[in-house]
């Protein structure tokens, strides 16, 4: 039996934070919930020891991960949690590495961002032997036994993807040349906001993807990847789709510097919704982003909370995500969070 600092038998029903009225749960074992980010908790734990908890987190790459990075910290330090901390520059071999760290040091629980959605069997299975549930956090995973992890808790790609497309189509009359700028190769949200976005053109026979290329989810290789594809297609692109806002705003500085105005000659349509995106809207240079809100630290913990306690909980909670473009950012552009 797996020794946790004795928090098993002394944890409190904390954070609660209304989770349960946000989120609509019919049966006895819910398969999958939606939700919305909700505020940090305010509430420390009672109790006579403290919780330990690791966090693997995928990397720095881009300000949206900054964000979520900062919202699983900040939850820990208002819940009095300990948190091992391991940033795994964007490789799967760091990621492992860190798991494994953390069973062997004796956690109570592990929050895991995985970079890409195989290779995890064993680790898991490592977890699930010594007793410590693993919490997913933005990023879904394939395994053969989903009892490897308790529970994951991130936005629909898919939809995300399809809202995009959907939008963009909408906006061009159903007409457009298009660069797709990709995430990381392998990683669910690459795959799955791929997939939505297509999904969304197969409706509307004149939007085509002619160039489609990794940047990494990087500003930096949004830039570069653009760069390099409108020297091949020149004038054809009339629009870009982004997996994310960073490579966006990498693609916008690519643009200006072809002597072309982003927003008006390319328009640009890409998902997370940080700040930095909204505040491009606000200048005209990206026309919109879908939303894919980074504040989970609070559903993490409340989930880490109901897998010690073995409460039941939904195996997936949906956050629910909405669609901005720039006749919306001025307006909200001071309430955004991150």
């Amino acid at each position: 039996m797996k020794q946790t600092h004795s928090f098993r038998s002394t944890i409190a029903p904390l954070g609660a934070l209304a989770l349960a009225a946000s989120i609509a749960i019919t049966g006895c074992k819910p398969e999958s919930t939606t939700t919305t980010a909700p505020a940090p908790s305010k509430a420390a734990p009672t109790g006579e020891s403290t919780l330990v908890v690791g966090f693997a987190q995928v990397g720095a790459e881009s300000s949206w991960r900054t964000a979520e990075t900062q919202s699983i910290k900040e939850e820990a330090a208002e819940r009095g949690v300990e948190l091992k901390f391991s940033d795994a520059q964007g490789k799967q071999e760091n990621q492992i590495k860190a798991v494994n760290g953390f069973i062997a040091q004796g956690v109570d629980a592990i929050i895991l961002a995985p970079v890409v959605e195989t290779g995890w069997e064993q680790v898991l299975k490592d977890a699930k032997d010594a007793e410590i549930p693993v919490i997913l956090v933005d990023r879904g995973l394939k395994v053969s036994d989903d009892s490897l992890y308790a529970t994951l808790i991130a936005s629909d790609f898919v939809a995300e993807g399809r809202m995009a497309g959907e939008w963009l189509a909408k906006k061009t009359e159903g007409k457009a040349s298009i660069i797709e700028l990709q995430g990381t190769p392998g990683s669910a949200p690459a795959i799955d906001r791929k997939k939505g976005f297509a999904d969304a053109l197969k409706e509307h026979e004149g939007m085509k993807i002619i160039a489609s290329q990794s940047g990494d989810f990087r500003r930096s290789g949004g830039k570069e990847v653009t760069e390099a594809l409108l020297k091949v297609h020149g004038d054809k692109v009339t629009a870009i789709y982004a997996h994310n806002d960073d490579m966006a705003l990498g693609a916008i500085q690519a643009i200006e510097e072809a002597g072309k105005k982003p927003g008006t000659d390319i328009l640009i349509v890409s998902i997370d919704g940080v700040r930095g995106a909204f505040e491009a809207m606000v200048k005209g240079t990206l026309n919109c982003t879908v939303e894919c809100s980074p504040l989970l630290g609070p559903l993490a913990f409340d989930a880490v909370e109901k897998a010690i306690a073995l409460d039941e909980q939904p195996k997936k909670t949906i956050v629910e995500d909405q669609v901005f473009d720039q006749s919306m950012a001025e307006a909200v552009i001071d309430s955004r969070r991150y």
